[in-house]
């Protein structure tokens, strides 16, 4: 229920003077519960009609606009600041709030490094997969963390997208084609290749996330914490262990019996 204040009310009856007297000589008028049942009032008076047969109560209230808790939300008043303001021009984004150009900009160049990490896992899946190398467990392990990291790329550009920022994708460098190597063998050193890349995104990362924190993006960081930073460093343990096993079995028989665990159970440990 609301209770809204007025400043004057009046009551008529035809016996003015008896019930005068009686509200004059009442004790609830004279009492401490009356201010607090009307805490604004400053006067209530009975001035009586000329003809003596009716009179009229009136109460005069100072109150103020302002909330009992000094908290006062103006609405229309603070929609009026300027960067509140909803762009007019076609090409703007009519959602983007506190965004600056150089997280943007941040946002794009990680997009770029998403897509070029899948580009090199793309090329390694198929260099496992040929015909005469014929490792299949690390054709599908590499063929799963390229479109693990074009998801990464696609959920950036979301991101973008939902910020009000304009997606700008770069230009990329054509991967190699052939990963052998004499000492190490193809395996251990596309597993070694995988790790420095991982560790390499996770440097990047870490510099998006500290971009965030220079232009005071909270928005920015804690989407960057929550959705790459914790799952980044889970790949990159995951990788070094793999690493770590190819190196102890060596090539040959070992590094075959390292693919069929990854290509029957996904996991070689």
């Amino acid at each position: 229920m609301f209770l809204r204040s007025v400043s004057s009310f009046s009551i008529q009856t035809k016996q003015g003077d008896n019930l005068i007297s009686c509200l004059r000589g009442s004790p609830a008028l004279s009492s401490p519960s009356l201010s607090s049942v009307f805490p604004f009032s400053s006067a209530l008076s009975f001035p009586p009609r000329k003809n003596g047969r009716a009179f009229r109560v009136s109460a005069s209230l100072e109150t103020n606009n302002f909330a009992l808790t000094g908290v006062v939300f103006q609405p229309f008043e603070e929609v009026k600041k300027e960067e509140l303001d909803i762009p007019v021009v076609p090409q703007a984004s009519l959602a983007r709030q506190k965004y600056t150009d150089e997280c943007e900009a941040a946002i794009n160049e990680q997009i770029n490094v998403e897509y070029t990490v899948s580009y090199v896992y793309h090329s390694l899946y198929a260099y496992f997969d040929r015909d005469n190398i014929a490792l299949k467990g690390l054709a599908k392990f590499f063929k799963e963390s390229s479109e693990e990291e074009r998801e990464h790329a696609e959920k950036l550009m979301e991101y973008q997208n939902v910020r009000g920022g304009k997606v700008k994708l770069h230009s990329i460098l054509m991967p190699p084609s052939e990963f052998e190597h004499a000492e190490k063998g193809d395996a251990l050193y596309a597993m070694e290749l995988a790790l420095s890349l991982e560790k390499l995104t996770n440097e990047k990362l870490l510099s998006l996330h500290n971009v965030a924190e220079q232009n005071n993006d909270a928005q920015m960081a804690e989407f960057i914490e929550r959705e790459f930073l914790s799952e980044q460093v889970e790949a990159i343990k995951k990788i070094a262990e793999y690493v770590a096993q190819l190196r102890m079995v060596g090539k040959g028989h070992g590094v075959w019996h390292f693919d069929q665990r990854l290509l029957h159970k996904g996991d070689a440990a």
